[in-house]
């Protein structure tokens, strides 16, 4: 026997905030029984779950772990753009002249994430 990972769990200081945010990110939508205040929200997108649950402490160091998004219909630099407009803020910015590379950029709490290339991107500068 083995274990499966059911979701993977992120501290906040607003879940049903930071959730909505992410479920914005993911084309998602946050448990039917979340509210604004609750404790707890739960992101349920193609390939993950996420649960934001709030906590009294803040966020003090940077990310042991971080997601990586890559965009499924769109490029990665239109997708950095829409999600500076959904509130991300620039983190860092690694992308090479040859089209490779990444942004990396942090949610409204502060948590850091990458945006790599599309798939579409990266047929076209193997091919």
């Amino acid at each position: 026997m083995s274990s499966l990972v059911r979701h993977v769990t992120v501290d906040c200081a607003d879940a049903y905030q930071l959730g909505a945010f992410w479920a914005e990110v993911l084309d998602a939508k946050l448990g039917e029984d979340d509210h604004p205040g609750d404790p707890e929200a739960l992101v349920e997108a193609e390939g993950a779950a996420i649960l934001f649950v709030t906590v009294p402490d803040a966020k003090t160091v940077k990310n042991r772990i971080h997601f990586d998004v890559q965009p499924k219909d769109r490029t990665r630099d239109e997708e950095v753009e829409r999600l500076l407009s959904l509130g991300a803020t620039l983190v860092g910015d690694r992308r090479r002249p040859d089209g490779s590379g990444w942004v990396t950029l942090a949610d409204p709490e502060g948590n850091e994430f990458c945006v790599e290339r599309s798939a579409a991107e990266r047929a076209a500068t193997t091919s």
